[in-house]
């Protein structure tokens, strides 16, 4: 199965409007935004937990993020409520569930399988540090190597200097509207930028984003872009 699986291509999904597919385990389905492959794939998706349904126990090979959107999330390290970043490195393995239910936004199969950190932060508990203009903020997660990933908070009318992104750019809007020159991106928006992509983001409203950074291929992109 490929889905916005050409890492050289810009890619802009709108995750309110895709439909909610069922996985294996019963009571959990899935909105893909990105899938390079079939069951084992490299993977971007929505994913929702009926109160009570759980996963059987499994291997990430190459490592899963989650961020918790709503509701409780557990696993064998925990459990964890709206606003919970977890990153499992490559070799984990888990048998999550929900008990109430919740929503994720889930990444697979995208770390460095020398990356061996496992992660695990309540970003409503955690402060906030200033941007690198005025009105930003930024909640740093993980990183490794050039692979950073934050929360990044805009007050409203903050804008940001042009950049070109080396190893790629990835955000999942949160709240607000996010905005650059090529379009507005409301809350539940996600978009993907490729390897030395640029642009000059802003926000009018005020928007949190979830970023991701020096993740994508490199030699898939073309220079003549």
């Amino acid at each position: 199965m490929n889905i916005n699986s050409d890492y050289s291509q810009r890619a802009v999904v709108q995750s309110q409007d895709l439909p909610w597919v069922d996985s294996p385990a019963p009571g959990i389905q899935r909105k893909m935004l990105e899938r390079d492959g079939c069951e084992v794939a490299r993977a971007t998706s929505i994913v929702r937990y009926a109160p009570g349904s759980s996963f059987p126990s499994h291997l990430h090979e190459l490592g899963e993020e989650v961020l918790v959107l709503e509701g409780d999330f557990f696993d064998e390290s925990g459990s964890y409520g709206a606003g919970a970043y977890l990153k499992n490195p490559p070799g984990s393995s888990h048998a999550p569930g929900s008990v109430g239910g919740c929503t994720l936004l889930v990444k697979l199969r995208h770390m460095d399988p020398q990356d061996t950190q496992a992660v695990r932060i309540d970003t409503g508990a955690t402060a906030w540090l200033p941007g690198l203009v005025p009105g930003l903020s930024v909640m740093p997660l993980s990183e490794f190597g050039a692979t950073h990933t934050a929360l990044v908070r805009w007050a409203p009318g903050t804008r940001f200097n042009p950049h070109r992104h080396y190893g790629g750019e990835e955000i999942y809007v949160l709240e607000g509207v996010f905005e650059d020159e090529f379009g507005r991106y409301p809350a539940g928006a996600w978009l993907r930028s490729p390897h030395l992509s640029a642009h000059q983001p802003f926000s009018r409203e005020g928007c949190i984003i979830l970023v991701k950074v020096g993740h994508l291929p490199i030699a898939d992109h073309k220079e003549s872009q």
